[in-house]
């Protein structure tokens, strides 16, 4: 991977080499950790850092789930972003911040473990770098709503996702889409999903899936742009009969879909309300869009 020079770890700015752990962390043998996947990109006025804010916030939702005390606030880790950008002199990057249980006591109670933070960031194109993708419905499904808390980010979570992953990787797909525990759509390993039908914006809704916050921004610029849009519960069938699909995340952004399992999505090409939304995100992000500055964190 593309490294940087600086890693924040724990209060500090370390070398990126010098940013370890101990083997007996908490949260590397139980996944007991939160994070969050940030963009920070170029813009006219320097490099700014897209929803932050409600990036950080949901960080710290995520750890109560873990009852987990993050020992920095949400102030604390923003200045803490922005000090790793500046001493990293990056104008464009991928920022993971991460919570997590650390060295000093193993079980599956994390209570008495130390928590660690870090922050880092690299380089990142596209995580989904064609122009469009082919999507495979998993053989696995999502994690069920009662095992698991859907609206937090638990790095245990991701095994689920790795799982889905591999398998579709092996059949000759770009990407997975996992259905939820009553057969509905649920989401990508690491996307929300979107279609389109008869001008319509569909996604699922946020019973068994994570609060997307690409996914949340995408929502408000297509009621901007006069699109009609509805949260339901989504059959695979409705979806293969759509006349456009997407994914939104941090890492792929807005990203076509035009192939499910077999089935070509408009005729294998990318859909226009696909296009305009795509158009307007990539424009709020570089900062021409005025009205959605408010998005941005601007590191100057």
């Amino acid at each position: 991977m593309n490294k940087t020079k600086k890693i924040w770890l724990d209060g500090k700015l370390v070398d990126w080499e010098k940013a370890k752990i101990h083997l007996l962390t908490h949260a590397l043998h139980y996944g007991s950790g939160v994070f969050e996947g940030v963009r920070c990109y170029q813009t006219d006025k320097g490099p700014a850092i897209f929803r932050l804010d409600e990036h950080l916030e949901r960080l710290f939702n995520s750890a109560k789930y873990l009852e987990m005390k993050v020992p920095f606030s949400q102030k604390e880790l923003k200045k803490a972003v922005l000090q790793t950008i500046r001493a990293n002199k990056i104008n464009e990057c991928y920022i993971r911040p991460i919570a997590f249980y650390g060295y000093g006591k193993m079980g599956l109670d994390p209570q008495g473990a130390p928590v660690s933070v870090g922050i880092a960031l690299w380089p990142w194109g596209k995580y989904l770098a064609k122009e469009s993708i082919a999507v495979k419905i998993s053989k696995f499904i999502r994690l069920h709503p009662q095992s698991v808390p859907a609206e937090a980010k638990v790095c245990g979570y991701y095994v689920n996702s790795i799982f889905a992953t591999l398998d579709v990787k092996k059949q000759g797909f770009d990407e997975a889409l996992l259905l939820d525990y009553q057969g509905f759509i649920a989401e990508g390993p690491g996307e929300n999903i979107f279609l389109v039908k008869n001008k319509i914006l569909y996604t699922p809704s946020l019973l068994n899936i994570l609060s997307g916050i690409t996914r949340d921004s995408i929502i408000k610029i297509a009621k901007d742009l006069k699109i009609k849009v509805k949260e339901k519960k989504i059959k695979p069938r409705e979806l293969k009969i759509a006349d456009e699909a997407f994914f939104t995340g941090t890492a792929v952004e807005v990203c076509p879909i035009t192939k499910i399992d077999k089935t070509l999505i408009n005729k294998g090409k990318i859909g226009g309300i696909t296009l305009k939304l795509k158009e307007v995100f990539e424009r709020i992000i570089r900062g021409k869009e005025k009205k959605y500055l408010k998005w941005l964190t601007f590191v100057k």
